[in-house]
């Protein structure tokens, strides 16, 4: 597809359609509807931008399908409001023990993983973009995706502790999900780096 396009890729709108459905169905009996909408704002300011986006600046369907299974994480972290993600009652479902049992956690690590995959699937399409419309080279590209799995990931904790300032006392810590750990943020973080430097390490070795 070229600059200027003016339809996307088929599996492309497949993609958007099937994030969507996911959005919706994540609403059903919604069972924290007091941060409902501040959790699943950004799925859908995306699915509503993103033909536009996706017209003016095509990207590869790998790159789309990145972005698309971040946003499917975060939507269904966003449906349980993370804290609350019941891996335990599914795995202990369907292998009758849970994670928490076989890894000895004591808090929801849902959260985490999250903050791991944005970093993993930035990697693609954040370098399509670098390298495609910024003319970077490989290792500019990398560079520019770690400038921008921190970036991102620090200027939204940032946004996640504002907005617990401004909102009531139990809504905020749903919202912010730290779980008493006071070294979340860090954490977050640097699992988001991680995630990134997993996935360049990787290609880098495969080239």
């Amino acid at each position: 597809m070229t600059e200027g396009s003016l339809t996307i890729p088929p599996a492309q709108r497949r993609l958007l359609g099937a994030l969507l459905i996911l959005l919706l169905i994540a609403q059903i009996d919604q069972p924290y509807p007091e941060i409902a909408l501040l959790q699943h704002i950004p799925t859908m300011l995306l699915i509503v931008a993103a033909p536009w986006l996706l017209r003016r600046w095509p990207l590869s369907t790998a790159s789309v399908a990145c972005i698309a299974a971040f946003m499917a994480l975060h939507t269904l972290g966003g449906r349980y409001a993370y804290s609350n993600v019941p891996y335990d009652d599914w795995t202990r479902a369907l292998a009758g023990t849970s994670l928490s049992d076989v890894f000895g956690w004591t808090r929801n690590h849902y959260d985490r993983l999250v903050h791991f995959a944005f970093g993993a699937l930035s990697v693609g399409p954040v370098a399509e973009i670098a390298r495609r419309w910024g003319g970077l080279g490989s290792r500019g590209a990398a560079l520019t995706v770690l400038g921008w799995v921190l970036a991102i990931s620090c200027l939204y904790e940032i946004l996640e502790w504002l907005l617990t300032i401004v909102a009531a006392g139990e809504t905020a810590d749903r919202y912010n999900g730290q779980q008493g750990d006071i070294w979340d943020a860090q954490k977050d973080m640097a699992l988001a780096a991680l995630g990134a430097v997993m996935v360049l390490v990787w290609q880098r070795r495969r080239r």
